[in-house]
């Protein structure tokens, strides 16, 4: 559970939210505190991107060299793996998806 501006958000017992319509960016900053991330301007393009892709693309949910391609488009330079590692430390499309307030990743790798 996640109290974010005196409302309780259900999360599930890997620290994901259960409903994905819970999210708004308090949520994000409050589950970006416990994973230890400080957001930045690039961390939401990432965050925001990555809902976008979840909400408007039938449950899409990008592999890293999806991610890394089309924020190089947003970016106007291709970002490396390493760039989104120090963004997300323990993986962009693990912990960014769980700070994006979205279903826990379920596939082996990033690539």
């Amino acid at each position: 559970m996640l109290e974010v501006n005196g409302k309780n958000i259900e999360l599930t017992d890997a620290g994901y939210l259960v409903n994905h319509l819970d999210w708004n960016e308090d949520v994000a900053l409050a589950i970006a505190a416990k994973e230890g991330v400080e957001l930045t301007e690039k961390h939401w393009d990432v965050l925001h991107y990555l809902r976008d892709e979840y909400i408007n693309n039938g449950g899409n949910q990008p592999m890293e060299r999806v991610v890394l391609k089309d924020m190089g488009k947003k970016w106007g330079s291709k970002p490396t793996s390493k760039d989104l590692y120090q963004l997300f430390p323990l993986a962009p499309t693990k912990q960014g998806t769980k700070i994006a307030g979205l279903p826990q990743v379920m596939r082996k790798g990033g690539y």
